[in-house]
């Protein structure tokens, strides 16, 4: 469904169950980043009316799973900690595509921004039939299902604001280069890692 050409190795879900304070803190600062974003398209967009509106929607929904998160955290005796750089989504920004018109720059954005879903909600997969943690399991099996519908939201919109443009292969790209840049990846206690 997601079109992820490589997938995720189960052995990164035992790296991430051996330090979850570690993946929680990552998840958490990821949760608060994907709502920025979506309200940073929003910003750039304001006529896009239909946009905005599942946009807002999408941020009140990844800053409740940021609250979420933080409740697990602070259940399990954890702080929120420090905001960490994610490499991962700073090298998939790195090989977007730049420039062009102010068209082709939101549906970047938006494909970028559903790459970043696909790949979240893959992780989450792996996790959620992974970790020996019922709790967690659970947890991120209900968030997989969630990151999918942000997936395709992301990708509609780029196919409907891409009009003229071949959206699809920019897609097919897309997910290309992220199978190749997700090869350095996977070998740390993060959700991109």
């Amino acid at each position: 469904m997601l079109g992820i050409k490589l997938v995720t190795d189960p052995r990164w879900a035992k790296l991430a169950e051996s330090n979850i304070e570690a993946v929680l803190i990552d998840h958490a600062w990821c949760e608060q980043k994907a709502a920025t974003n979506a309200i940073s398209i929003i910003t750039l967009n304001p006529e896009l009316t239909d946009l905005v509106t599942e946009l807002i929607l999408l941020a009140q929904e990844e800053l409740e799973h940021f609250q979420m998160v933080h409740n697990i955290l602070k259940k399990r005796g954890f702080q929120l900690g420090r905001e960490s750089k994610n490499s991962y989504v700073n090298e998939l920004f790195k090989a977007k595509i730049k420039g062009g018109n102010r068209k082709q720059n939101l549906v970047n954005r938006l494909l970028f921004s559903a790459m970043i879903e696909a790949r979240s909600c893959e992780r989450f997969k792996v996790l959620s039939e992974t970790i020996k943690d019922k709790e967690l399991s659970k947890f991120y099996r209900e968030l997989m299902i969630s990151e999918a519908g942000h997936y395709t939201t992301f990708l509609k919109f780029a196919r409907k604001y891409g009009e003229g443009m071949d959206v699809d292969k920019q897609w097919q790209d897309l997910l290309e280069l992220e199978g190749k840049i997700i090869l350095n990846y996977g070998k740390e206690e993060t959700i991109h890692g």
